[in-house]
């Protein structure tokens, strides 16, 4: 192959460069199962400082929780939101974790498209980020709109009342946007967790937990690894990538005009829409990296997630 071996001495073992063209791309000479058994045991018991983690978390999250819970007994001008500020807080928190869940999902579809080498080692962490910063932008139309328990009259239902949502209004551009590009980011996570789904039922299996097994068994959907499920699979993640990368591109406009769609001096503006989406990249590229950093050295992932990357 015409590779370069060289020894890394913090990790102990011989590290070649099998990607020519592409200096400062590293592989491993371990075999998949090395690696297979190397990314598992993260997954194993976590550390006290896990534990401490996840209490400071939810230590916030039960303020969030009482928080909205007075917004709800005293109404929404708790939260300081009156004429001329109708969105306020809540605006600028959606329109920030939507700009990050956008540009995890086109970072990982455009380096697909591209055939990106490296990107092998960030797109997993790229995906899981979108979808769940997408989840929490979701939250903020809920919260905002004052009456959550009234939330589903934003979604085009036929009822008996022959009542329709204002197609003028820009919080019901946000939910179809929201909905969809959620829709989608999901679908393209799930489809490329399949292979890994598969990998932790059968070790699993293998090792007697059969409730684990149970569990991931329906997730993995029957994926064996064939040659011709290896076809459909990546004929079908290429119609997601696909798919996403202009989506992204039309949902974060559609959120800009939030703003731009106003009478407010400074914001009727039609540099709005290419303005949205470029923060939203910045944003989104910032993101990846604050989560990396810490994984790679927590991990210590340094073989994988290359200083190259």
């Amino acid at each position: 192959m015409g590779t370069t071996a060289e020894y890394n001495s913090t990790a102990g073992r011989v590290v070649i460069d099998e990607n020519e063209g592409h200096p400062g791309i590293k592989a491993t000479t371990l075999s998949y199962g090395q690696i297979n058994d190397e990314m598992l045991a993260m997954l194993d018991k976590p550390r006290p400082s896990y534990y401490l983690l996840l209490l400071g978390f939810l230590m916030a999250l039960g303020l969030g929780v009482l928080s909205f819970a007075i917004q709800v007994d005293v109404g929404i001008g708790y939260s300081g939101i009156s004429h001329p500020i109708a969105w306020g807080f809540y605006i600028t928190n959606f329109v920030f974790w939507i700009g990050i869940g956008h540009a995890g999902t086109l970072i990982s579809a455009v380096f697909y498209l591209t055939r990106a080498p490296w990107r092998t080692a960030i797109y997993r962490s790229a995906e899981a980020m979108t979808v769940f910063a997408v989840f929490t932008a979701g939250l903020f139309p809920l919260v905002h709109i004052g009456r959550p328990w009234l939330a589903f009259w934003l979604i085009p239902y036929p009822n008996e009342r022959m009542l329709w949502v204002n197609f003028k209004s820009p919080l019901l551009w946000d939910v179809f946007a929201v909905t969809t590009y959620m829709s989608v980011s999901i679908m393209f996570f799930i489809l490329g967790l399949i292979p890994d789904l598969a990998i932790l039922r059968d070790e699993a299996a293998r090792k007697g937990k059969k409730l684990k097994a149970l569990l991931y068994a329906p997730m993995a959907l029957a994926w064996r690894g064939t040659n011709h499920q290896w076809v459909h699979y990546m004929r079908g993640y290429l119609i997601f990538a696909a798919l996403a990368t202009p989506l992204v591109f039309s949902v974060h406009s559609i959120v800009s005009w939030d703003f731009a769609m106003s009478s407010v001096p400074g914001w009727h503006t039609t540099i709005f829409a290419p303005y949205f989406v470029a923060g939203a990249i910045f944003s989104g590229l910032s993101m990846v990296l604050t989560v990396l950093i810490p994984i790679r050295a927590v991990f210590g992932l340094q073989d994988y997630i290359t200083n190259h990357v």
